[in-house]
């Protein structure tokens, strides 16, 4: 019974990343420790996982990655590319973060450009972010150090088979790939909804709440009386009193002491609220609040705020700033906004103080998208030490002269010593997380591997396909995958399809080359939702996206995408 009730265990892990009540580091981290606690390893085997070579490389890129993104190229880039005639601004747009994207973190070049994408007025910028989400996507299916989830695949193939594959073995198939997705991608650009700043759901996106303090003469008064259906720009909500909301507000509804007033409207027009005495934005006076400039950021998938509410934290301490509203998607978010459970790709205003730049936490927690706040950048010296430094590190390892594992560290040193980057920042955004979920994933593999779960798995898809053959084996292993980056992160999916791909390619006794590079081309196929992948949630609120809008876009680029990859990679890497 020892295999089933392994293969149990997983199917319980697999759940609980769906239903997100457990984040994938602590889920993973547990499932090993309970292998190592019932014997299916043993120590030494769970710590070898951890220090796998080809995870350091990963966690190396990652590290390296804090310095290429402040090279002042991305933002360059980004003030040049949206000009001319919108299709081709849109074509040049993709083809150059599809390029960026095959060397640097694709986190890092969406950031860059969201900023500059959201503050131009010639093109609606929901016509771009989608597309610049994707394409950035089929960037990283093109190299090895393209996307973190080939770095994934390759450690558990040097894992699995004692070899790492080559920096651009990932080519042969991604970039015809890609090529035709982007295409697809293009044409499927028109179908997106057409968001200017100056349309009415703009206008609506965010909501302001206030209190009104006990002793505010407002109080007493109706909404007539204390000139609050009079507002420049501004609209009252909703009042939530004593835990119920009041909405819609009439005329002569009185306030009371305690009030919270949710108000909507224009961002830039806040600062009519502060003509009312005793009125405060989530506890703080309006006039000194709004002294201050307001930045738009975007919640990054690092930040510590997800899952948090404004009350659980001390955020005016946190970061010297006020939270003036708050944005997810193009929802409207009911009830008073500090109570409000905070996640990734959430947009949020805020009133900053002069301290603002001097906290250290922002690149963790935030994406800017507004604002006079700009982030430090590397100048020129610093900048063409680290863009030819990382340059010649890919070059090195391409040619097989230098393992790109030596090439990073020696880069990181040179970094560190020139001090382009600190040991601080290193220390502030090390990749903990990751480094958790894949040393575990890797000891999970093992357990499967000792407990004869894998075997189990293998035999089992064999007896699907058997009638079949080895192709349609090949195609179950891909969609497998697809289907987990959907619901998981792409990650996790490539760290819970590994095992049985490569399970699948020995029950046939096939090369397992192209199963795993099925694995690698399906964790990345995340087109659907906006929730799988990190990228997606960072344009979700700034493109003031539904849901419906990835899938309209989502489902051909997938389908084609798909297509390429099925017809093209066992060609490529027979079986």
């Amino acid at each position: 019974m020892t295999p089933w009730a392994v293969l149990l265990s997983i199917t319980l892990l697999l759940v609980l990343l769906i239903s997100g009540k457990v984040k994938p580091a602590i889920a993973f981290v547990a499932l090993a420790g309970v292998y190592l606690l019932a014997g299916f390893i043993d120590t030494s085997t769970l710590l070898v996982q951890y220090t796998n070579p080809a995870l350091a490389t990963l966690l190396l890129l990652l590290l390296v990655s804090l310095a290429l993104e402040r090279s002042p190229l991305l933002d360059w880039l980004s003030q040049h590319l949206l000009k001319g005639h919108p299709k081709l601004a849109t074509a040049r747009l993709m083809c150059s973060t599809a390029l960026l994207s095959a060397f640097l973190n694709n986190t890092a070049v969406v950031a860059a450009f969201l900023g500059a994408i959201t503050r131009q007025q010639r093109i609606a910028p929901s016509r771009l972010l989608i597309p610049l989400s994707y394409a950035s996507i089929l960037g990283g299916i093109t190299t090895l150090v393209g996307t973190s989830t080939n770095l994934v695949v390759n450690s558990f193939h040097l894992n699995a088979s004692g070899s790492e594959l080559g920096m651009f073995q990932f080519s042969l198939v991604g970039i015809p790939v890609a090529l035709v997705t982007l295409t697809v991608l293009l044409w499927r650009a028109n179908a997106l909804p057409h968001h200017r700043s100056e349309d009415t759901e703009e206008k609506l996106s965010y909501f302001l709440a206030a209190d009104v303090e006990t002793e505010s003469p407002m109080v007493g008064k109706s909404i007539e009386e204390n000139g609050l259906r009079s507002l420049d720009g501004l609209y009252l909500l909703e009042i939530e009193r004593k835990g119920r909301l009041i909405s819609p507000v009439a005329p002569d509804e009185q306030l009371q002491a305690d009030d919270t007033l949710v108000f909507t409207g224009e961002v830039s027009k806040v600062q009519a609220l502060q003509r009312f005495p005793g009125l405060n934005l989530f506890g703080h006076q309006a006039d000194n609040l709004l002294a201050t400039n307001l930045v738009e950021v975007v919640i990054s998938h690092e930040s510590e705020l997800a899952g948090k509410t404004l009350q659980d934290v001390d955020f005016r301490s946190m970061f010297s700033a006020g939270v003036v509203g708050i944005r997810r998607g193009d929802k409207r978010l009911e009830g008073q906004l500090g109570k409000i459970f905070l996640r990734v790709g959430d947009c949020l205003l805020l009133a900053v103080s002069a301290d603002f730049r001097q906290h250290r936490n922002l690149d963790r927690n935030f994406h800017l998208l507004s604002g006079s706040f700009t982030r430090p950048q590397l100048n020129r010296n610093e900048s063409l030490v680290t863009l030819g430094g990382f340059a010649g590190v890919i070059g090195l390892a391409a040619a097989n002269w230098l393992p790109l594992f030596h090439g990073l560290l020696m880069l990181l040193g040179a970094l560190l010593l020139l001090k382009v980057i600190s040991m601080a920042e290193l220390r502030r955004r090390f990749p903990f997380e990751l480094w958790l979920i894949i040393g575990s994933a890797l000891a999970i593999a093992q357990a499967l591997e000792n407990s004869g779960a894998a075997a189990l798995l293998a035999h089992g898809m064999e007896a699907v396909f058997s009638g079949y053959g080895m192709y349609a084996a090949f195609i179950g292993c891909y969609l497998l995958t697809l289907v987990l980056t959907e619901t998981v992160t792409n990650n996790a999916a490539a760290a819970l399809a590994f095992p049985i791909a490569w399970s699948t390619a020995q029950a046939f006794g096939a090369d397992p080359l192209p199963f795993v590079m099925a694995v690698a081309y399906g964790a990345s196929a995340c087109f659907f939702i906006p929730f799988g992948y990190q990228t997606h949630l960072m344009v979700y609120s700034p493109g003031r996206y539904r849901i419906t809008d990835f899938l309209r876009i989502g489902l051909p680029v997938s389908v084609v995408y798909s297509a390429a990859v099925l017809i093209i990679t066992p060609l490529v890497f027979p079986f």
